[in-house]
């Protein structure tokens, strides 16, 4: 087994939450960055990593580290890297990656460098003059920031965030890791009732039926080092059967709802692809004239926002319905997010706390409401 450097690339704001996960994972050398995670270990611990986060995006193997301000030495410092210790003679090694305040700005510049070097390298240490690539794909990653490259191997594939059970969306879909990191920032474990009133295609409540079963969210997908001859079959069939053995089985109160039926049906899909179907109830409802489903508990909600699927008036006065129907809800934390900066004047009251994410490339914010003596008084 190799000591590896790993990264996980996150989404903004979702940092912390990846780091606390890998700490529970009992990783080695856990340190939080911006927008990314590092961590330290085996074959073993990488497997894990792919099969268990929540909310990390990819889980990637590094490669290199160095300094470079110039074509040339980025060509040395990829040529000096051993990348015959994990690509093969006949793998594919497609390169891609960005450049951020550094010298060296031309990303497609950088990109060809990069695959030339890699290319010598790999010909002299497999003693030939030509590269096949005909074998399995290894994907290379470069960041270069402040002069500093960092070379990668991508060991997920597909995003993190692509369980598996969500073939298609709705017009705006929230990225998987973000809903569980949303939903991971309210400490619900299953025991309360959760409630989605703008469940689309189901993914909050789905994300919330797998924490409350503590299922690993990889488990039903492939990755792309399974197909890595040094990655052993035995990592991977070691983490899926760690994950299994934590499961929780339990009647959990999950809720999705929607007044568009057709979200509705997709979401019934989604839940069953992912296995948690006898885990949430979903059903057509408007979320700002019916009834409460119960005294209590957590409600979570990604609703229109008004650059995207309606017009800004039209959200508004949504959100402004919505603050009404909750106003005497005092027994249920609530927690919304929205790219709407003047939300909380439309729902009627300040947030206890906010914290700031991207959904895709847009600017959201999320509201936290969860002190329920203020709104008893």
């Amino acid at each position: 087994m190799r000591n590896m450097q790993m990264i996980v690339p996150c989404l903004f704001g979702l940092e912390g939450l990846a780091g606390d996960e890998l700490k529970r994972m009992n990783m080695e050398n856990v340190r939080v960055e911006d927008r990314r995670v590092l961590f330290t270990g085996d074959e073993n611990a990488l497997a894990k990593a792919n099969i268990c986060l929540r909310t990390g995006e990819r889980v990637m193997v590094v490669l290199a580290q160095f300094q470079a301000k110039s074509f040339e030495e980025l060509f040395q410092g990829v040529l000096h890297t051993n990348l015959e210790d994990y690509i093969p003679g006949d793998g594919q090694f497609p390169v891609k990656g960005h450049c951020l305040n550094s010298q060296l700005m031309s990303t497609s510049d950088c990109q060809a460098i990069i695959k030339k070097a890699a290319s010598r390298r790999l010909g002299e240490k497999y003693g030939v003059s030509w590269l096949p690539e005909t074998g399995v794909k290894f994907q290379l990653h470069f960041t270069i920031l402040n002069d500093q490259v960092t070379l990668s191997l991508d060991t997920s594939g597909q995003g993190l965030h692509k369980r598996g059970y969500r073939a298609v969306g709705n017009d705006a879909p929230l990225h998987e890791t973000l809903a569980a990191g949303m939903i991971q920032l309210t400490r619900y474990r299953g025991r309360e009732y959760f409630w989605d009133p703008f469940c689309g295609s189901g993914t909050i409540p789905i994300e919330a039926a797998l924490i409350a079963k503590n299922r690993a969210p990889g488990l039903n997908r492939h990755f792309a080092a399974e197909e890595y001859p040094w990655m052993p079959a035995s990592s991977w069939e070691l983490a899926k059967e760690e994950a299994k053995d934590r499961e929780f089985n339990g009647k959990y109160r999950i809720l999705g709802s929607d007044n568009d039926p057709a979200c509705v049906s997709l979401a019934f899909a989604n839940a069953r692809k992912a296995g948690v179907a006898d885990a949430v109830t979903f059903q057509d409802g408007d979320a700002t004239k019916m009834s409460l489903p119960c005294d209590g508990g957590i409600l979570v909600c990604n609703p229109p926002y008004g650059e995207r699927m309606m017009e800004v008036t039209s959200a508004q006065k949504l959100y402004g319905a919505l603050g009404r129907h909750l106003k005497f809800a005092n027994d249920w934390k609530q927690f919304v997010i929205t790219s709407e900066p003047e939300f909380e004047h439309y729902f009627g009251r300040r947030a206890d706390k906010k914290r700031k994410f991207y959904n895709g490339k847009i600017k959201c914010d999320y509201y936290m409401f969860t002190d329920n003596s203020r709104r008893k008084k």
